[in-house]
């Protein structure tokens, strides 16, 4: 009678054992799955997903499935970091505290650069980025310095743009004021207006071909479009800013002398005319779509 008691007290406790043991062993771990999605709610597959240990520090790496998503399992309870990339997207990461026996979900989101161009500054627009001049991610996080090369050339530039609509001004009044500098008027008022608001033109537009020319370069960019036809003007007006106020300066002294303008000063209204229409359609071409 002792002899069966004792079985079956041992059969129970094998039993408990049994049963429990697994029980222990299986909540002692937990999971952790989520959806990689971009901004406007499409699933991305085959994105890499890293699952950091902040107390180990060890790290065990996943990706995607064809829907989007991840899922690790077998995790020890505690903090861990969620880190996600891709190479078209760029990088994301979330802190997340895993509890035993507790699956957890997690879903990050991925933002696409923007496909602005820099070609032709605008104000309206953020600052474009490495990826904008057709460099991949990999290569534009990893090379801070070409970065900031170009975040210098993008704030030169606007200022470059900005003098060009300012130096408009003064060009335009001194082409309107012309017309009475040649005249036959013995007074010189309108002649002095005129020196003085081409003198005017020709400091500012200095300083606005200053900031272009010092703009720093990205090395294997390529010009075209407007910017080249921009740059193709440059070779006119920009002569011809030099060239017009020393044949203008030959011209107000003759006309000073009270004789008639020849020679070499007879070509500064031709040539300020040609100077004058290449900047504009320089100023046009980066300023208006076509």
């Amino acid at each position: 009678m002792i002899l069966k008691s004792s079985t079956l007290i041992l059969a129970v406790v094998l039993i408990f054992v049994l049963t429990t043991h697994p029980m222990h062993a299986q909540d002692s771990t937990a999971t952790l799955s989520g959806t990689v999605t971009d901004s406007s709610g499409k699933v991305l597959p085959n994105v890499k997903v890293s699952v950091k240990s902040a107390a180990a520090g060890e790290s065990t790496d996943t990706q995607t499935d064809s829907s989007g998503n991840f899922s690790v399992a077998n995790l020890a309870p505690g903090d861990y970091e969620v880190s996600v990339s891709d190479t078209g997207f760029g990088s994301s990461s979330a802190k997340v505290t895993l509890s035993a026996g507790t699956p957890q979900t997690l879903n990050l989101t991925l933002t696409q650069p923007s496909e602005d161009l820099p070609n032709a500054p605008s104000s309206s627009k953020s600052a474009p980025s490495l990826e904008d001049l057709g460099f991949a991610p990999s290569e534009s996080q990893a090379n801070a310095k070409q970065q900031a090369l170009l975040d210098k050339r993008t704030r030169m530039l606007k200022i470059h743009q900005r003098m060009g609509l300012i130096t408009t001004i003064p060009l335009i009044a001194s082409v309107v004021t012309s017309l009475n500098a040649g005249g036959k008027s013995e007074g010189t008022a309108s002649r002095d207006l005129h020196v003085a608001l081409g003198a005017l033109t020709g400091d500012l537009y200095g300083i606005t071909a200053y900031y272009a020319i010092r703009a720093p370069r990205i090395p294997g960019t390529e010009t075209k479009g407007p910017i080249k036809f921009h740059k193709a003007m440059a070779w006119i007006h920009g002569p011809g800013m030099i060239l017009t106020p020393i044949l203008g300066a030959l011209a107000f002294e003759q006309k000073n002398n009270g004789q008639k303008v020849h020679g070499w000063a007879a070509a500064h209204g031709p040539v300020a005319i040609v100077t004058a229409g290449a900047f504009g359609a320089a100023l046009l071409s980066v300023s208006l779509k076509f």
